[in-house]
């Protein structure tokens, strides 16, 4: 599907990981469903009566965390919540990506359209109308710990709605690269160049716009959906390897993982007896083989590839729930109740992080041990030593080995969980915190390595199947070998690998070898 003309509907119950994809990252258009902008308009009629009434409600009509107790005259209420955007978007660092906003930006409007935030439908409507437009403020990646929700990101957010700072425009720099968007100038004239216009806050709805999950959980939601590609390329790279270095499809038969039980087992076994199929390699070498036993990085890749499968599955369904969640704080009822809780504490998607940076690091150390027994001249059964036609003039894949080694090593470094820890903020309200945006920045990065990792195994793996010729590989290894090709040439001579390695990255990135050829690659 095409997901440029692709319409995301909200209903505050029924967003997917892939409707968040096609918005974040395919410009999906995005509506309100009626039936959320009834629901927004009753709930914002119990936030009307408060104020009416002059009842003390905690976000209505009093101060925030620490400064709860104080209450707020009526003819400041306005003021209070523009006060509380302004002196929130504290926030340091990096910008994040465009993506990641637009997925933060979507989240939110599925939020409120809940209906439990008391906010007016004109918030949504100007959060969708910046989505369709490609707008989207620079939101810096550090200042939230994940409790109260991500106070500063979505600060950051809510001081674009309200037409102060700047915005950005999808069109005014390239998209997925490194370079800087240029700024729009100021936030109000650019809304208003597109036809929009920025939302003078009315009571609650200062908070409403920056207590939630959703800066974190669009990461995750971006960073899962990228993670299920790796898993699928990390059996096209692993195949490719084991048809390059003579190995055995046996330990992939399925009375192995029968006797065993394990469905993410079963399941990575099945995917890589697909793509060894109608093997001439290994018919070449079935009988005579003096090996009883590949070495782990082949011959485990089920025991390893499917525990990780196992934990992606819990870990969507973590994040897709998430999706759905009201996270404001109070929530507001249709009844006229206004409950205080907690469900802006990020732990829930916080922990999956963890664990996605985990096993994502599983993947990237099995995968680089391959490329080191592909290049390896003691290991790479008969391969010339960092597959160089030339080796000694030429040092052939000799660094994209020292590469992935590095880029290995350093997600052992960030899969060290950022959910155990906290740090007491807000004068002590908020004293256990769980660190949310930095398990999410985190993953993010090792999801990153482990794309380029596989990306200098399909490269050496090619070059490896290269010199196997005439003999042909399974089906899918050719298949993959073919997109390989297509976008990287063999390596003759020494060149420099970086364009290669990033050639293929983006290659990964964007599902070629793991089944889908996206419309906007």
């Amino acid at each position: 599907m095409n997901h440029a003309t692709k319409m995301v509907t909200l209903d505050g119950g029924s967003l997917t990981l892939d409707d968040v994809r096609a918005v974040a990252v395919d410009s999906a258009k995005v509506s309100l469903a009626n039936s959320a902008r009834a629901r927004m308009l009753r709930t914002r009629d119990v936030v009307a009566g408060i104020v009416e009434r002059g009842d003390v409600v905690y976000g209505v009509t009093t101060g925030f965390g620490k400064l709860s107790e104080v209450a707020i005259p009526r003819d400041r209420l306005s003021e209070l919540q523009v006060n509380l955007v302004r002196s929130h978007s504290a926030g340091v660092g990096p910008l994040l990506p465009e993506r990641e906003v637009r997925a933060m930006m979507l989240l939110r409007s599925n939020v409120l359209a809940k209906g439990y935030s008391g906010a007016r439908p004109d918030l949504v409507d100007l959060l969708l109308g910046m989505l369709n437009a490609g707008l989207y403020p620079p939101v810096p990646e550090q200042g939230s710990v994940g409790a109260s929700g991500d106070l500063a990101p979505l600060a950051a957010l809510g001081v674009a709605m309200i037409g102060e700072g700047t915005l950005y425009h999808r069109s005014w720099h390239s998209l997925g690269t490194s370079e800087a968007p240029r700024s729009s100038g100021n936030a109000a004239e650019t809304l208003r160049r597109f036809g929009l216009a920025p939302v003078v806050l009315g009571p609650k709805e200062g908070i409403t716009l920056i207590n939630g999950t959703q800066a974190h959980t669009g990461i995750a939601a971006l960073a899962v959906t990228d993670a299920r590609v790796i898993w699928q390329t990390a059996h096209v790279a692993g195949a490719m390897s084991l048809e390059a270095l003579l190995g055995t499809p046996v330990p992939f038969d399925p009375r192995i993982q029968e006797a065993r039980g394990q469905t993410g087992q079963a399941r990575s076994a099945e995917l890589l007896l697909s793509l060894l199929e109608d093997s001439e390699l290994r018919e070449s070498h079935r009988l005579g083989d003096p090996r009883v036993q590949d070495a782990y990085a082949l011959r485990c890749m089920p025991q390893v590839h499917g525990p990780v499968l196992d934990a992606l599955e819990w870990i969507q369904g973590i994040v897709s729930r998430e999706l759905n969640a009201a996270t404001d704080n109070p929530l507001v009822f249709e009844n006229g109740d206004v409950l205080s809780g907690g469900n802006f504490h990020g732990l829930a998607v916080a922990s999956a992080l963890d664990f996605l940076a985990i096993v994502m690091t599983n993947v990237a150390t099995m995968s680089e041990r391959r490329i080191d027994r592909l290049v390896h001249p003691d290991f790479n059964q008969g391969l010339p030593a960092f597959l160089s036609k030339e080796p000694g003039v030429h040092s052939g894949f000799m660094m994209a080995q020292v590469t992935a080694a590095a880029l290995a090593s350093e997600c052992k470094v960030l899969s060290h969980p950022a959910s155990v820890d906290t740090i007491p903020t807000d004068g002590n309200r908020e004293d256990v915190v769980p660190m949310a945006m930095g398990a999410a920045w985190k993953a993010r990065r090792v999801v990153a390595n482990v794309q380029r990792i596989l990306a200098i195994e399909l490269m050496c793996a090619a070059q490896a199947i290269d010199f196997r010729a005439p003999l042909k590989p399974g089906r899918g290894v050719i298949r993959a070998h073919e997109t390989v090709r297509s976008r990287v040439a063999p390596l003759g001579i020494d060149r420099v690998l970086t364009p290669d390695i990033e050639a293929l990255a983006v290659a990964v990135a964007s599902g070629w070898f793991a089944g889908r050829a996206p419309a906007h690659d």
